[in-house]
């Protein structure tokens, strides 16, 4: 069987620390690569138990274009997950998340990297109305952040790097990617770790997908965003943030999703946040 060889950038952040243990398997080597060491794999919140998994580090930023070339060296696909989580300054966004993405694009393309996945955002479309559910994954961009915006130019350099390069890239729209739903909204846009991983071995699997934008959503009750889209390329979710309903009412209270600001649009507080903050 051939080896499998995969990169992700960003293994040291939070979605990086969720995916690895349920990546690892025989037959494929993780490259990590981050600004800091990643922990060893059993020191992983749901790592106890994994078999040990062939894995590599890379020490660095994906703004360095030698580094992300040598680290893409001989990849079967790259999953982007590197670059900034949050809203920050104008200028930080466009060198760590817009030039970063281009960087580990181009560095895919040059080292024929024929597949990646990049973490794109539920804020590219944050400004949508929560009336017009289910709102599908090519919904037209309308981004609440500087943070937003980097991931429609992140969309945008994916599809152009498809239709020029004739890589597959898949864009995937993340909703709430946590261990569970933290608060009303959550309920609605939450991605557990483990729909999480059904996800990003779909887009590994599927066969010739050419460019699509996917929602990262697990099969929730109160989902506002499609399944659609990745139901086409085989991602079944089976979590239900619907499981912790009980639990964030009881802190919360009853969504209004009338008065509410928070629930008027897909962004949610994100709509409201100052630009250029921390």
């Amino acid at each position: 069987m051939t080896e499998q060889r995969i990169l992700i950038t960003g293994a040291a952040g939070k979605v990086g620390t969720q995916l690895r243990p349920r990546m690892a398997r025989a037959g494929r080597k993780l490259r990590l690569l981050d600004l800091r060491q990643p922990l060893p794999l059993a020191e992983l919140p749901d790592g106890a138990g994994v078999e040990a998994a062939d894995e590599e580090v890379v020490i660095g930023s994906v703004s360095d274009t030698a580094l992300m070339a040598e680290a893409c060296k001989g990849m079967d696909a790259l999953i982007h997950l590197g670059g900034l989580s949050g809203e920050s300054t104008m200028d930080k966004v466009i060198d760590v998340n817009i030039r970063g993405t281009l960087l580990a694009l181009e560095a895919a393309r040059d080292a024929g990297v024929p597949r990646v996945i990049l973490a794109s955002s539920n804020h590219a479309v944050g400004f949508t109305p929560r009336t017009d559910v289910p709102v599908p994954a090519d919904t037209e961009p309308c981004p609440d952040t500087y943070y937003g915006l980097s991931k429609v130019a992140m969309d945008a350099a994916g599809r152009m790097f498809a239709d020029r390069y004739g890589m597959d890239v898949l864009s995937l729209h993340i909703g709430s990617w946590f261990p569970k739903p933290r608060d009303l909204r959550a309920l609605a846009t939450w991605l557990s770790p483990d729909d999480g991983a059904r996800l990003v071995e779909a887009c590994l699997a599927v066969e010739s997908p050419g460019y699509r934008v996917l929602w990262g959503i697990s099969r929730n009750t109160r989902r506002w965003f499609s399944l659609a889209e990745g139901e086409a390329i085989g991602y079944h979710p089976v979590d239900d943030a619907e499981d912790y309903a009980a639990e964030l009412i009881a802190e919360h209270g009853e969504p209004d999703f009338d008065a509410d600001r928070e629930l008027v649009r897909v962004g949610g507080k994100w709509c409201y946040t100052e630009l250029g903050g921390a």
